[in-house]
């Protein structure tokens, strides 16, 4: 089984990928002991190690589990992301990209990538990774890439157009080492969307519909909370039960024809007031818990872990340490399962097999 070596591991979305695709997982490391207790009690690495990322040893950590830097065949991780963010274009406090406070984050990825050397290195982020204000870190990342000799792929993908129930859009970049002579090809999309797809008949042949959340979650009959004080949309709670589902707040607009319009037109986050509908995937499940944020329930009620946790394509039975926001915020965090799989397994049947040495 190819070795992995994960970094910013999280609550496990991106080693769960792996682990399903056949990979040994021989470090995962997070500096949140929550994440690692997770990643401790589902037991698919050999070595769990909670420390701030530049902490890291590699080579004294794999000798731990008798291992080195040099039994690795592929790097996998995300540096976490909210410098790259659609948010922080709304946050003018804040600053973005490699001006950002944790920039270290993505220098330590490629201190990671140099002492290692292994084969394939797997990146992701948000989408907004590749928008213009972020032009540094998307050319650290091809130059650094480069300079330690490695060629890349990326794309940002809609993972729903990969079979999850999320029309979650993230970046990823493969990258293979150069001695191989070999280019990451991303796999072929295998589901689309029924309502906006320009997709001929022949080129439909052999995809599917995209998977809806009555699909993923419909099986699930959580009552409505008795306290009042707990219903989903806070102050606005009588406004949610109004929203369609598969709408948002700006039901309530001018723009919208409401009659007696409450909310201008693009005045509130998107997700304000979003309710989910059975008929599509979820929008993409953020990392904090909210009030009045969605996506909802279309039965006008917050979404259980169990529910994000299916939308995120993690197992039923994948065990998550903490509280109820901590366990939200694994989730949130995560690349779907799903998705890092597929990408696992392309990597493996393209380019590591046939290249054990």
């Amino acid at each position: 089984m190819p070795n992995v070596v994960s970094i910013y591991a999280g609550g496990g979305g991106i080693d769960c990928g792996f682990y399903n695709a056949g990979y040994d997982l021989c470090l995962s490391t997070d500096n949140w002991s929550v994440a690692c207790d997770t990643l401790e009690k589902n037991g698919h690495s050999k070595l769990v190690k909670c420390a701030d990322i530049r902490d890291i040893n590699y080579g004294e950590c794999l000798d731990e589990i008798g291992m080195s830097v040099n039994d690795i065949d592929v790097l996998a991780g995300g540096p976490p992301c909210p410098a790259y963010s659609k948010s922080r274009f709304y946050l003018k406090d804040k600053k973005r990209a490699l001006e950002d406070e944790n920039s270290f984050t993505l220098y330590e990825y490629f201190r990671a990538l140099e002492e290692l050397r292994p084969k394939v290195f797997f990146f992701e982020n948000v989408f907004g990774f590749v928008y213009k204000p972020h032009q540094a870190a998307f050319d650290l990342l091809k130059t650094r890439a480069d300079e330690l000799g490695y060629d890349i792929t990326y794309k940002v993908v809609n993972t729903a157009n990969y079979g999850v129930p999320q029309t979650r859009e993230r970046f990823i970049c493969v990258g293979v080492r150069r001695d191989l002579g070999k280019l990451f090809e991303f796999p072929p999309e295998t589901h689309y969307n029924p309502e906006k797809n320009k997709l001929t008949e022949e080129q439909k042949a052999g995809m599917r519909k995209w998977v809806t959340c009555g699909e993923a979650i419909g099986g699930f009959d959580y009552p409505l909370p008795e306290d009042k004080e707990m219903e989903a949309g806070s102050k606005h709670k009588d406004l949610l039960k109004l929203v369609p589902p598969g709408d948002n707040y700006l039901y309530f607009t001018k723009e919208r024809g409401y009659p007696e319009p409450i909310f201008k037109w693009r005045s509130r986050y998107w997700s304000f007031l979003l309710k989910l509908s059975p008929d599509r995937p979820s929008w993409t499940i953020q990392a904090s818990f909210s009030n009045n944020m969605g996506p909802f329930h279309w039965r006008n009620r917050f979404l259980r872990i169990s529910e994000i946790k299916r939308i995120q394509t993690f197992a039923d039975d994948y065990e998550l340490c903490g509280d109820f926001k901590e366990q939200w915020r694994q989730v949130g965090n995560a690349v779907p399962v799903l998705m890092a799989e597929t990408i696992a397994r392309e990597i493996n049947k393209q380019i590591l097999e046939g290249n054990e040495s």
